[in-house]
Order: C-alpha cells, then structure tokens, then sequence
C-alpha cells in the first residue's frame, strides 16, 4: 500500500533541533576574517613602509609601480586616477583576493558565518530561495579557475622575492645573507604554495580532466602532489592568511624601527 510521506516546513532562520552550540565556530571565522580585511585593507592605502632592504611586503608584490627600489616600471603611472590615493598594493591585491575569496574551502567558511547560508548544518536560514551559482553575486565565483591561474603565477614572483631577500647592501657591496625577515618570507611563501597547490581546481587542472590518469604518469605524479596539500586545504588556508599578514606586519615594523632585523649569517 502506497503511503505518501509527510512534508515538513521549512525551517525559520535559526530553528534546529541540534543542541550543540551550532554557532560557535562561526565567531572566530567571522572575527579573524575581518580582522584581515580591516588590515589588508589599512596597509594598502598606508603606500609606505611596506620595504626593508631585500625585503618586500608580499601585500605588494610585485611592485610594477612605486617609489621603492623594487618597483618595476617607476613611480606612479600616469593612468593612475586622481581622486584614488595611489598604492601599488591596489594594483595587484584584487588578484590573490579574488582567488581567495572564490576558494571552495572559504565559500563554506563564510557562506555560513557571514550569510547564514546556511548558519549549520540543520539550521533555518534567513531565505526561502535559492538562485545558485547562476545569478549575481554568485556567479562571480566562476572566476576562481582565473585566480588560481593568476595566484599560482604571481608565486613565481614571491619566490623570487624571496631570492632578493638573501642579498644585502654590505661594505664591500651586495653581499650573500639570512636574516630573520628572509626566513619570514620563506615561510610565508611555502604555506602559500602549499595553499594554491591543493587547491580543488588546481587538481583538475594538473589530473582531473583525464578519463585515466594511471596512463599519464607525470600528471598523476603531479595530482597525488595536489591531492597530498588538498587533504590539509583548511590548514593551509588559515596558516597563509595569517603569514601574509604577519610577514606585512614583521617588514613594515623594521621598516619604522620598531623591530630590528638580525643577520642569522
């Protein structure tokens, strides 16, 4: 005998069953995250102290256009908008946070925290429909496949960075160094690296778009290589926010003499 099944109502925003605390792992995502935003967005206008000698803010890297030594193609361009404040972190910052911005991992984080998209598992949202991916704002996260192609360029240019970070103005010139500030580079652009590499895109890039990937050995190779930083993806999300932050902040208080950056060797 055919039984139909009982239709339930849709939840109201915030109604749940769950009697854990639901919403406790929302607070430090909202609070750290902003925080982040708050700075990133401070030290870009600042167009100052964002240079130690070697060393280069990654919130600026590369300098195509600036005032320091590390700059590209000079001072600012002549394009340049009058009524904007110059700063070479606003030319190229819109890339890496359109990538992270668009990450799989960071669309749960704030989808939940920020949106309520819902809230938890469970949990009623504040919205009766859902439009997908398909219609604005969140058809833009399409353009994360273009972040990562542009992220995983721009490590190429953080890489180098670090190279320039190992040479210092001596007495008898340029000479060969470590310092404390080259290793906080270094390990900022390993946990960068690490991030872009297990990125979900990244993986159909270098493995997924084949049928059969036991048949292309360095494409598996490089796919098992994706598939290894993917596993800790959240992790090296959280790490490398963090260490770019910091790496910002370590260069711009040497650059104001707040710290002093010892020579290791």
């Amino acid at each position: 005998m055919h039984r139909s099944l009982p239709v339930m109502d849709q939840r109201k925003f915030g109604e749940t069953l769950r009697r854990d605390a639901w919403w406790l792992p929302n607070i430090p995502i909202v609070l750290i995250l902003s925080a982040f935003i708050v700075y990133a967005t401070w030290a870009a206008f600042q167009n100052a102290n964002y240079t130690f000698g070697p060393y280069l803010s990654p919130f600026y890297a590369p300098e195509l256009w600036g005032d320091s030594p590390h700059a590209w193609f000079g001072p600012k361009p002549l394009w340049w908008p009058g009524w904007l404040p110059f700063s070479p972190a606003l030319i190229i910052l819109p890339i890496p946070a359109t990538f992270r911005m668009t990450c799989y991992y960071y669309r749960g984080s704030y989808y939940k925290a920020f949106w309520a998209d819902p809230p938890a598992c469970a949990v009623g949202e504040p919205r009766k429909t859902y439009l997908g991916e398909n219609s604005f704002p969140l058809i833009l996260q399409n353009l994360h496949r273009y972040g990562l192609l542009l992220a995983f360029i721009f490590l190429f240019f953080l890489w180098w960075d670090v190279w320039k970070a190992m040479w210092f103005e001596g007495a008898g010139g340029v000479e060969f160094g470590i310092g404390v500030g080259t290793v906080v580079m270094t390990l900022n652009v390993v946990l960068l690296t690490g991030y872009t590499l297990g990125c979900h895109s990244m993986r159909h890039v270098v493995g997924g778009m084949l049928d059969r990937i036991s048949g292309a050995p360095v494409r598996r190779q490089l796919y098992n290589v994706s598939s290894a930083c993917n596993r800790g993806h959240a992790k090296w999300a959280w790490t490398s926010l963090f260490s770019v932050a910091l790496t910002d902040a370590y260069i711009r208080l040497c650059a104001t003499g707040v710290f002093t950056d010892l020579r290791i060797f």
